[in-house]
């Protein structure tokens, strides 16, 4: 077996950057008293509209009991409002509340400044090739995950 050091491996980079990334996103948010699993529960339900919590579990790779603290987190926080489904009594959506877009509001023109930055360190072809090399990676990593 050919020894190859591990800050060498993609899969050493990848987690470095992931953890580059979380940790800037959290020291972010901090300051708006979110997580990162609720600032993407409130950024999804701004694009998407209301959802459900196994749709918000499923769009932000969580499990539903996860995502179930998060959206009652999320509540006693006035951010979000849950109401019966119209079409399933059962199913509750979650809908962001007028104040939990103003706060996704600030978060996210503080969050976008990083997005600025990386966007701005590569011409616009290295950053269409990072972005088609990220995908294949990220398919390769699903496709064997057992």
């Amino acid at each position: 077996m050919t020894e190859i050091p591990v800050e060498e491996y993609l899969c050493t980079r990848i987690r470095r950057t992931e953890q580059a990334l979380m940790g800037h996103h959290e020291a972010v948010l901090r300051g708006y008293g979110l997580t990162m699993t609720q600032y993407t529960v409130l950024l999804t339900l701004s694009r998407e509209g209301g959802m459900s919590g196994a749709q918000l579990a499923r769009a932000c790779g969580v499990t539903q009991q996860t995502m179930a603290t998060v959206l009652t987190g999320l509540q006693n926080k006035g951010l979000v409002v849950r109401e019966p489904s119209p079409v399933h009594a059962k199913v509750m959506i979650a809908t962001p509340t007028d104040e939990g877009r103003r706060l996704l509001e600030r978060a996210y023109e503080e969050v976008i400044v990083l997005e600025r930055a990386l966007t701005d360190a590569f011409t616009p072809a290295e950053h269409a090739a990072l972005c088609e090399l990220l995908d294949r990676a990220a398919a390769i990593l699903v496709q064997q995950t057992p």
